[in-house]
C-alpha cells in the first residue's frame, strides 16, 4: 500500500521539524518527506490541508483488561480506542488475571494484538510471581517473549529484600523496573490526605506514602545502579525528590497521568466516583508542580493511565467504587490543552507523548520500533493526523473504549484525530465535520 499525504503541517518533536510538506509511505515506512519523487505512484492520496501530521502517540500506561477482565474491556475495543486517540504504540501493565508472569501469556497477548493489526503492543512483565511480592519471575524468559520491562503495577512490593534482589538482577541484564512509589502501609486510603478528605470523611493517603517509597527506591538504585521508571507521580514533594535524583545522576525516569495534570482533590465534589483514581488526586500545589515538571523535563512522559471500569463497579459510594478512568481517546486533547495553557510550542507539547516516552523505552524497543515517535525517512510509518483547531466535547457514550468512565465528561477539548496510520495502513479515519 502506497500512501501520499499532501499539504499537512509536519510536526516532529525529535528533529524540531515544523513545516508544511508532503509525506510518501510505502511498504510500511516513510520513503520521502518533502521532495516526493514524480515516479511515486500512490494507491491513495490523503489531503491533510489544515491538519497536523505528527508521529503516532506513545502511551506508557494502559490497561487492556484482557485476559481476565473482559467485562471491563476487550482487546479489540481498547485497541480501537487507541486508534481513535491517535495512539499507535502502547505499554500494557501486567495486572491482568492471571498476571503476565509466564512467557505463554505474554506471547498470547502479543499474538492477539498483531492479528488485530492496530496499535503496537509492548507488555510489561510481572516483577514477582502472581504480583505477590515474594518470588521473582523468570525475567530473561519474559524478555524473550516480548516484555519491555517489569512491574508490580499497583501492588507494592513490601519485602525490601525481594525488591533489592529484583533490582540487582535487572541491573545485571540491563532490564528496566517500573515502579509506582507507594508505601503499602500508608497508601491504603481512597483520597489524598487533606482538608477535603477530612471534611468528606474519606480515608486519606498522605504525601509521605509516595516520598517514603521514593527514598527507598533511590537508596536501592544507588546500591544496584538498576534503571527504574517511576510511574504516575502525584505530589510536588515527589517531583522534588526526582529532580534531585536526576541531578545526582541516578538512572531514573518518571511519568505522570493526564488526570493529575488537570484535576485536583476539589474535583471530587460531593463524592463523584468518576474522580476515584489511583494515585488519588491531590491539591492544587501538587498539580501545578506536576505541570511545571512535565514542561521543564523533570518528568519524562505523560500517560493516559487508561483503566476501563465496568459501570456497576463505578456506580457505588466513592470509597467502594473501583478506581480508574478511561483515557486513550482523551490523551491527545488533554495534552494539547495543557500545552496551550502552559504557553508551550506545539512540538514541545507533543514531545511528552511521542519522543520522550520512546526515550523511556530505550533499547527495549525492537528494530521495528526504533524509529517510533519520529518522522524520519526510512522510519516506520506510524502517524497521527489531527485538526488542531477542531474542538470536541467528551461524551462518555461516544467513546470507543468499553469503559465509559471518565472524570472529563462534558469537557471541551482541542485536537480532533482525523486519521491514524500504523505500519503504513490507515487504521482509523474520521469523517470531516
Amino acid at each position: 500500500m502506497k500512501i501520499l499525504i499532501q499539504n499537512g503541517r509536519l510536526v516532529d518533536p525529535a528533529s524540531g521539524r515544523d513545516e508544511t510538506a508532503d509525506v510518501a509511505i510505502a511498504a510500511g515506512r516513510i520513503v520521502a518527506i518533502g521532495g516526493v519523487s514524480a515516479d511515486f505512484t500512490p494507491n491513495r492520496i490523503i489531503d491533510a490541508s489544515g491538519l497536523v501530521v505528527a508521529p503516532g502517540l506513545v502511551d506508557l500506561a494502559v490497561r487492556l483488561r484482557e485476559p481476565g477482565h473482559e467485562h471491563e474491556g476487550m482487546l479489540e475495543s481498547e485497541m480501537a480506542a487507541a486508534m481513535a486517540g491517535g495512539v499507535t504504540s502502547l505499554v500494557c501493565l501486567p495486572d491482568t488475571d492471571p498476571p503476565l508472569d509466564e512467557p505463554g501469556l505474554v506471547e498470547m497477548l502479543k499474538f492477539r494484538a498483531r492479528n488485530l493489526n492496530l496499535a503496537r503492543l509492548y507488555p510489561l512483565g510481572a516483577l514477582t510471581r502472581g504480583l505477590k511480592g515474594d518470588t521473582l519471575t523468570e525475567m530473561a524468559e519474559l524478555t524473550e517473549a516480548g516484555c519491555v520491562g517489569f512491574s508490580q503495577a499497583e501492588v507494592s512490593c513490601r519485602d525490601t529484600l525481594v525488591l533489592h534482589r529484583a533490582l540487582q538482577y535487572a541491573s545485571t541484564f540491563g532490564y528496566t523496573v517500573w515502579l509506582r512509589p507507594n508505601d503499602s502501609w500508608l497508601g491504603n486510603g481512597v483520597a489524598a490526605k487533606g482538608p477535603l478528605a477530612t471534611r468528606l470523611g474519606l480515608s486519606g493517603v498522605p504525601v509521605i506514602a509516595e516520598t517514603i517509597a521514593l527514598n527507598t527506591i533511590f537508596e536501592l538504585v544507588r546500591d544496584t545502579r538498576a534503571r527504574v521508571h517511576l510511574c504516575r507521580i502525584s505530589s510536588a514533594a515527589g517531583i522534588e525528590l526526582i529532580r534531585a535524583a536526576k541531578a545526582e545522576g541516578l538512572p531514573v525516569s518518571s511519568d505522570v497521568s493526564v488526570n493529575h495534570l488537570h484535576l485536583t482533590d476539589v474535583d471530587i465534589g460531593y463524592f463523584n466516583a468518576a474522580m476515584r483514581l489511583t494515585p488519588p488526586l491531590r491539591q492544587q500545589r501538587d498539580r501545578d508542580a506536576i505541570r511545571a515538571a512535565l514542561a521543564d523535563g523533570t518528568v519524562d512522559a505523560l500517560v493516559s493511565d487508561h483503566t476501563p471500569v465496568d459501570a456497576d463497579a463505578k456506580n457505588l459510594p466513592f470509597a467502594e467504587a473501583e478506581p480508574g478512568a478511561t483515557g486513550l481517546e482523551l490523551l491527545l486533547g488533554l495534552t494539547l490543552k495543557w500545552g496551550a495553557e502552559s504557553g508551550l510550542p506545539l512540538a514541545k507539547t507533543l514531545s511528552a507523548v511521542t519522543q520522550r516516552p520512546v526515550a523511556v523505552l530505550g533499547d527495549a524497543l525492537d528494530s521495528l520500533g526504533s524509529s517510533t515517535g519520529r518522522l524520519v525517512e526510512g522510519g516506520v510509518a506510524d502517524l497521527c493526523l489531527f485538526d488542531p483547531t477542531a474542538h470536541w466535547t467528551v461524551r462518555p457514550a461516544a467513546l470507543r473504549s468499553q469503559g465509559k468512565n471518565t472524570p472529563f465528561a462534558g469537557y471541551e477539548l482541542p485536537g480532533r484525530v482525523r486519521a491514524t496510520i500504523v505500519g503504513g495502513h490507515v487504521a482509523f479515519e474520521a469523517a470531516r465535520d
